[in-house]
C-alpha cells in the first residue's frame, strides 16, 4: 500500500510522531528522535504479517475523515465518520508543559478517542515493532496495561478501554471516551482519564502561551505560526540541536537517491532555523 506523505506532526522536543489522515500513527521513534522507530509503516506499509509498526484506529464502514491542529498548538485532531453518519474524534499529542519549575516532556504519546454521534464501530490496532521493524515484541499485560518488550527497552500502554479489545483487535461500538497513554514501562498511579485530561489541558495551554509570545508579522500569520511550531518540535531540548526531519529513508525527491537519515543536526540548516525563530522572538 502506498503511504501518503500528507501527515500531521505531534511532539514535545523529546519525541515526535507522524499521523496520517485516517488517524494511523505511522512513524514514531522512542525514547527519543534518534531511537528505534517502533512505528515505521511510513516506510514499509501495513500488512497482516506485521510489516511496519503502527498505532491505528480503524472505523468500520469508513466513509470520510478530516484532520486539523487545535488553535495555535501541537495538538492534532482527526475525525472519522462511517457511512451511516456515526463519528469519532481522535486527539493526539505528546505532553509538554512546565512542572515544578522544569519542562515536563516525557517520552509519551497520549491518544483519546471520543464518540461524536451515531453508533460508531471502531477497531484499535497497536502494533509496535523493534529494531527497525525486524523484531516483534514480547507482550504481557496487567489489569489496565499492556507491555511491549523489545530487545533493548519496553513500552507500556495504559488505558481505560478493554485490554481484550486491544490485544485481540476486536471491533466495538464506542459509547464513551477512552484514553490511551503509550510511553515508558512505568506504572500509572492515577486515573488514566484524569491524567489524559490534565496533560491535554496543560499541553494546550503551553503551546498557546508560547505562540502568544511570538512576534508574528501581519501577513501570513497562520502559516508563520504553524511553521514556527513545526520548527520548535524539531528541537531537541537537552542540547538545543535542531534535527533536519523526524524521519529516515524518505527520498528528498522521487528517484533522487537522497534518502538519508535526516534525524541529525546540520549546523548550516540549524543556523537558519535558529535565526528564523529568533526573529519571531522564540527561545
Amino acid at each position: 500500500m502506498k503511504q501518503s506523505l500528507e501527515l500531521g506532526l505531534i511532539g514535545n522536543c523529546q519525541i515526535g510522531a507522524l499521523i496520517d489522515g485516517a488517524g494511523s500513527m505511522v512513524w514514531a521513534c522512542l525514547p527519543g528522535f534518534d531511537g528505534d522507530p517502533v512505528f515505521c509503516s511510513l516506510l514499509g506499509g501495513q500488512s497482516d504479517n506485521g510489516n511496519g509498526g503502527h498505532f491505528s484506529v480503524e472505523m468500520i464502514d469508513f466513509a470520510r475523515s478530516h484532520q486539523r491542529y487545535l488553535h495555535n498548538s501541537a495538538v492534532l485532531e482527526t475525525c472519522l465518520y462511517d457511512k451511516t453518519g456515526g463519528g469519532v474524534r481522535i486527539t493526539d499529542f505528546a505532553p509538554r508543559f512546565r512542572y515544578l519549575g522544569r519542562m515536563f516532556r516525557p517520552s509519551m504519546l497520549v491518544r483519546t478517542i471520543e464518540p461524536l454521534g451515531g453508533a460508531p464501530r471502531i477497531r484499535v490496532r497497536l502494533k509496535p515493532l523493534f529494531e527497525y521493524g525486524a523484531t516483534a515484541p514480547e507482550i504481557t499485560h496487567g489489569s489496565n496495561h499492556i507491555r511491549y518488550i523489545g530487545p533493548e527497552f519496553a513500552i507500556r500502554l495504559t488505558t481505560d478501554m478493554s485490554l481484550t479489545q486491544v490485544l485481540e483487535e476486536n471491533s466495538f461500538v464506542l459509547e464513551d471516551t477512552v484514553t490511551l497513554l503509550l510511553g515508558p514501562d512505568e506504572s500509572v498511579l492515577e486515573s488514566v482519564r484524569k491524567i489524559g485530561r490534565e496533560f491535554y489541558e496543560q499541553t494546550l495551554d503551553y503551546w498557546q502561551e508560547w505562540v502568544r509570545g511570538l512576534n508574528i508579522p501581519f501577513e501570513w500569520q497562520e502559516a508563520v505560526i504553524r511553521a514556527a511550531i513545526t520548527l520548535k518540535l524539531s528541537t531537541f531540548e537537552d542540547t538545543g540541536a535542531v534535527i533536519a526531519a523526524m524521519t529516515t529513508s524518505i527520498p528528498e525527491a522521487p528517484d533522487s537517491g537522497r534518502n538519508w537519515d535526516y534525524r541529525y543536526c546540520w549546523l548550516r540548516d540549524s543556523y537558519f532555523v535558529v535565526h528564523a525563530l529568533n526573529r519571531l522572538g522564540a527561545t
